[in-house]
């Protein structure tokens, strides 16, 4: 059995590898994605009718890489939390608006990429939740920016 120091040990280590976890999606989506892919993004961006995808893939690339190693780091983690939140809502109605599609395939994929969308934006405000109410949360870099 843990003694409460090892205890509490043991749970920042998990909530550490809990960050890690939330945060290598963004990134990685940010680096392949908008990056190192960013054409193919910029194109599948324009089908979908986002504005100005030049502008945009390359923005919100920087958005998800920021604010997942804001996040994993603790380095004003409420603050990249909200960067995250901006991206997914706008995201997930742009880019994967299920009700506009026919193909009912294509309909379920679009509506569970949507759904990922607003499940992270819910996520994402549990962790700006927690880095603006807590005092010293485990493994971070800084407190709260906010």
């Amino acid at each position: 059995m843990l003694g409460s120091t090892e205890y509490l040990k043991a749970m920042d280590i998990v909530f550490l590898f809990g960050r890690l976890l939330f945060s290598l999606l963004f990134i990685a989506s940010g680096v392949m994605g908008h990056f190192v892919q960013g054409r193919n993004t910029q194109e599948y961006a324009r089908a979908s009718g986002a504005p100005s995808p030049e502008v945009t893939v390359p923005l919100t690339g920087a958005m998800l890489v920021a604010g997942g190693l804001s996040v994993l780091l603790g380095i004003f983690a409420d603050a990249g939390a909200l960067i995250l939140f901006a991206f997914l809502v706008p995201t997930a109605f742009i880019m994967h608006p299920f009700w506009k599609v026919e193909d009912p395939q294509m309909q379920q994929l679009q509506m569970a990429q949507f759904m990922k969308n607003i499940s992270l934006s819910g996520a994402c405000l549990i962790v700006f939740w927690l880095y603006s109410e807590a005092a010293d949360l485990p493994l971070s870099l800084t407190e709260s920016l906010f």
